[in-house]
């Protein structure tokens, strides 16, 4: 892989992981928990398909790659997930896509919840 695409990466990714912060921390001054993340990961979704649908094939590869893997991969994984999901929907893998969702989710707390408990609990505060 290319160091420059790596930097580019590196550096949208920067960028994405203090907006998700920023934002994140300003709607959970503003409405709490758990609201603070189900904003962050449904502009993340609404910003990498609109990019995506506007800007891939118009800017150039490593650009399209640093925004979308490096800024929204940082803002959110969870724009990359809802994009397999489209993915998976628009070739008509329906159940494929239901197993992913469902499974992703439920493997997803399951592995929180172990690695909790693995690490002592929630620590006090």
């Amino acid at each position: 892989m290319q160091a420059q695409l790596l930097f580019a990466i590196a550096g949208a990714g920067a960028l994405g992981a203090v907006c998700r912060y920023s934002l994140g921390h300003l709607v959970l001054l503003l409405l709490g928990s758990p609201w603070h993340t189900a904003v962050v990961n449904v502009l993340g979704c609404f910003g990498f398909g609109l990019i995506m649908a506007v800007y891939s094939g118009r800017w150039s590869p490593l650009v399209t790659t640093a925004v979308l893997a490096g800024f929204f991969g940082a803002f959110t994984t969870f724009s990359a997930f809802a994009f397999d999901g489209v993915a998976l929907l628009r070739e008509g893998r329906w159940l494929v896509c239901a197993a992913d969702l469902v499974g992703q989710n439920l493997l997803g707390l399951l592995a929180m919840w172990g690695g909790i408990t693995l690490g002592g609990g929630f620590p006090t505060r």
